[in-house]
C-alpha cells in the first residue's frame, strides 16, 4: 500500500530511523571536550592530544597509575585536578612532549611529578633513574618535597643534591663515576 504523509512527518520518520554514526558520535565526543577545556579555560595546540582528566580518579582507572599515589593525591590535600594538571598529566602519560604555561601556584609540580613516578613504575636498585633540573635552591626544594610526600610508602627514593661536594660525601666517592 502507499502511506500518505506531509513532509513535517517525513522529517520526523527520518529522523527517527537514522542511527548515529561512528563520525556523529566522535564529533559530539570532540565538542564535549572541547566545552570542558573552555570552561576550565585550557588551551592547547598539537595534534592527536589526548583527552584531558575531570578527576584523580581518572588517572587510576584509564592509566593505571600506582593506588598509593593516589592515596598520596588525596591525603594532601587535593580533591580535583587543576586545569594545568587536567590535561598535562594525560599528554606526558602518553609519552609525548610538552611545553606548559600556568601560574604560581596552579600545581605545575604535581602535574609533572605524577607522570614521572608513573613512568618509572616501581623502584628499582639501578641508581638515578629520573633527573630534574632547577634554576634556583627554592624551586629545587620545592619539588623535592612535593615528590617526597606524592612518593612516600610507594619505595621509591628522592634526593636533592645541590652541591656536589655534599653529594661525594652522601653517595660516596664512587659516585660521579658511577652515575
Amino acid at each position: 500500500g502507499i502511506k500518505w504523509m506531509s513532509s513535517l512527518e517525513a522529517k520526523f520518520e527520518d529522523t527517527k530511523d537514522k542511527k548515529p554514526t561512528a563520525e556523529k558520535l566522535e564529533r559530539l565526543r570532540r565538542e564535549k571536550i572541547n566545552r570542558f577545556r573552555s570552561k576550565h579555560k585550557i588551551n592547547i595546540q598539537g595534534t592527536d592530544l589526548p583527552d584531558p582528566v575531570a578527576t584523580f580518579d581518572q588517572l587510576q582507572k584509564e592509566y593505571k597509575i600506582h593506588p598509593k599515589i593516589l592515596e598520596n593525591i588525596q591525603a594532601a590535600g587535593f580533591q580535583v585536578p587543576t586545569p594545568i594538571q587536567m590535561q598535562a598529566i594525560p599528554v606526558m602519560l602518553h609519552g609525548r612532549e610538552l611545553l606548559a604555561s600556568a601560574p604560581t601556584g596552579s600545581g605545575k609540580t604535581l602535574a609533572f611529578c605524577i607522570p614521572l613516578l608513573a613512568h618509572l613504575k616501581q623502584p628499582r636498585n639501578k641508581g638515578f633513574r629520573a633527573l630534574i633540573i632547577s634554576p634556583t635552591r627554592e624551586l629545587a626544594s620545592q619539588t623535592h618535597r612535593e615528590l617526597v610526600r606524592l612518593a612516600e610508602g610507594t619505595g621509591f627514593r628522592v634526593h636533592m643534591i645541590h652541591k656536589a661536594a655534599e653529594a661525594a660525601k652522601k653517595f660516596g666517592p664512587k659516585s660521579s663515576k658511577k652515575f
